[in-house]
């Protein structure tokens, strides 16, 4: 790894922590040159995913756009780096579990949809409006309904806080 203050391209690792509830490390690294210290973070990667949109055109999963979608939909919310984190990998989980090279975009679609519900209920209205293209305010008003009955909705839950099982 090279060093990001000499460009040195050795350094030793100083410490190793797990991070990101198991699916990423923390490595605190020293520079063999200069002895800056430095931190790098190794993560789980999706591998060879290809993403088939609606018109039949393919491309490789893409986690920006899945980050992009999810701050435009958590936009003002009261939400923590670290929470923002988990609902990321709490996606790529479920995608990972899927076990197929090609999925649809509307798969992915409605399995950041489920993770939303659960964990923010504004973000996932926001989203679901423009994942799911409403005509109008009634239908704007059906998904809220739906949302309103739906098992432990009533329930208070902070938002960035999934539910527990």
């Amino acid at each position: 790894m090279r060093c990001p203050v000499c460009n040195y391209e050795d350094s030793k690792v100083v410490d190793s922590r797990v991070a990101s509830e198991g699916l990423s490390i923390r490595r605190r690294r020293e520079c063999l040159k200069c002895a800056f210290r430095f931190s790098t973070y190794e993560e789980v990667e999706i591998l060879d995913l290809t993403v088939v949109k609606r018109d039949g055109r393919k491309e490789s999963y893409s986690r920006e756009k899945i980050v992009k979608g999810l701050k435009r939909a958590l936009e003002k919310r009261p939400i923590t780096d670290d929470n923002f984190k988990k609902l990321i990998n709490s996606i790529e989980r479920d995608l990972q579990i899927l076990r197929k090279n090609e999925v649809m975009a509307g798969e992915i679609g409605q399995i950041v949809m489920k993770n939303l519900k659960r964990f923010d209920q504004v973000a996932y209205i926001r989203f679901a409006s423009v994942y799911e293209s409403f005509k109008d305010a009634h239908e704007f008003r059906r998904e809220l309904n739906k949302l309103l009955k739906s098992k432990g909705a009533g329930s208070r839950v902070k938002p960035g806080m999934t539910k527990k099982k």
